[in-house]
């Protein structure tokens, strides 16, 4: 019976701390702020009341912060204005702006140090600071619903990113509204993050990756941005279900990226390509849909063993642009793709086009190869290349090939962010 006396005695002690927990009406102005986080217990709550706050405060005990509608945290242009360094700290709707202007401290709203493990910053609005969130060494952070309003004075590249993530294992970006700034999510040398249904605009890039492994990008929303989804020298990361509306350059870019997967994915209507795929080996990329780009998929010759099916090309003025000796089947296990421009036909009804589909041919790498060709474009001698390729596959010097094109292509629908995240 003493082993259950124990276990009487640490659940009696354990209720008895959160029964000694309290909350704690924190008045605006002076130092109010900072002596109640230094006078508080680990587990009260600091309820923050109207009117402006003054911050630059650390957060070294686990407490939870609160703020009424109308009060806000200002760090008035020094250092970051919150800096966790406690375990289960938690902040929750708060207004807090004024960071320092310092990349090589980082300045923030909110920095979440080593030590600040499973912190939570839920539903706060982060404006005019350099970065918004830093997560920088601390484990399973939950990053959620915040409003994050960058900088706007400075040139994109010399701004914060919304939130960066920085050796934070288990880190999770959930449900938040990024705007302005440099990238909206910029994660380096972590892994196992969660990046899912956040909205992106008006920056560099939506999510940007480096070194960082077994992670997933699902179901966020990028808009207007220079970028989408970068995946960078990264291996085993799932890009699922993501939306790229407008962006200048690429909306999915794989650069060194490895056993991944890009599934589910409507890039509509970027400004270069839809997809980039740079010496990126072993992904599997299915059933997306790229449409109204220049380029569909810019795909390199560098990039090996990766399967290519299920996914639909539609309005782009360059399907694929693939320059290289080898021949590429798009098709797995009799699964092809959708291609806009392909006069196909289909007797059995089995869904697949009967003949294969090929987006390419010789004259198309000559003219990427040598731009200035396109003045021989309209010459007979072209055209009769061209002809003959087109009668003549034998002819063509390797590329793309689909030889199960599908007849009809897959429909992914933009979300409507504001009515998925009300309240």
């Amino acid at each position: 019976m003493r082993w259950f006396a124990h276990i009487l005695l640490a659940v009696g002690l354990s209720a008895a701390g959160f029964a000694m927990a309290e909350t704690v009406e924190v008045p605006a102005g002076g130092g109010a702020l900072a002596q109640a986080i230094e006078t508080a217990e680990a587990g009260d709550t600091l309820r923050l009341g109207p009117g402006r706050h003054l911050g630059g405060l650390e957060i070294s005990k686990a407490l939870n912060i609160r703020c009424h509608h109308e009060a806000e945290i200002d760090g008035s242009g020094e250092g970051s204005v919150l800096t966790v360094t406690a375990e289960a700290v938690e902040i929750r709707d708060c207004v807090i702006r004024g960071s320092g202007d310092d990349h090589e401290d980082i300045d923030s709203g909110i920095r979440l140090l080593k030590g600040a493990n499973e912190a939570r910053v839920i539903g706060n609005h982060l404006t005019g600071n350099l970065y918004g969130v830093d997560i920088h060494g601390a484990n399973g952070a939950y990053v959620a619903g915040n409003l994050i309003e960058g900088r706007q004075g400075h040139r994109m590249n010399d701004r914060g990113n919304g939130v960066y993530v920085w050796n934070a294992p288990g880190a999770k970006v959930i449900g938040n509204d990024i705007r302005w700034g440099r990238d909206g999510i910029f994660v380096n040398t972590s892994h196992s993050n969660t990046f899912s249904g956040n909205r992106f605009r008006d920056l560099r890039f939506a999510v940007h990756y480096m070194y960082a492994n077994i992670s997933e990008v699902s179901g966020n929303v990028s808009i207007g941005n220079h970028l989408g989804y970068a995946v960078m020298y990264s291996k085993r990361v799932k890009v699922r279900d993501n939306i790229s509306i407008n962006d200048a350059e690429h909306g999915v870019m794989l650069n060194y990226a490895n056993s991944s997967e890009v599934t589910g994915n409507l890039v509509v209507n970027g400004g270069e390509k839809c997809l980039f795929i740079y010496n990126a080996h072993k992904n599997e990329i299915t059933g997306n849909r790229f449409e109204g780009c220049p380029i569909g998929v810019h795909f390199t010759a560098g990039s090996e063993r990766n399967d290519f099916y299920g996914n639909a090309f539609l309005g782009n003025r360059t399907q694929v642009k693939y320059v290289g000796s080898k021949w590429l089947d798009w098709s797995h296990e009799g699964t092809g793709n959708y291609w806009s421009d392909f006069a196909a036909y289909d007797l059995n009804g089995d869904g697949r086009a009967d003949v294969p589909y090929r987006p390419n041919d010789s004259m198309d790498h000559v003219l990427w190869t040598q731009p200035a060709a396109k003045l021989l474009l309209g010459s007979p001698a072209v055209q009769l290349v061209k002809w003959a390729q087109s009668a003549f596959p034998a002819l063509l010097p390797g590329g793309v090939v689909d030889t199960a094109p599908l007849m009809k292509p897959v429909d992914i629908q933009p979300p409507d962010w504001e009515r998925h995240h009300e309240g």
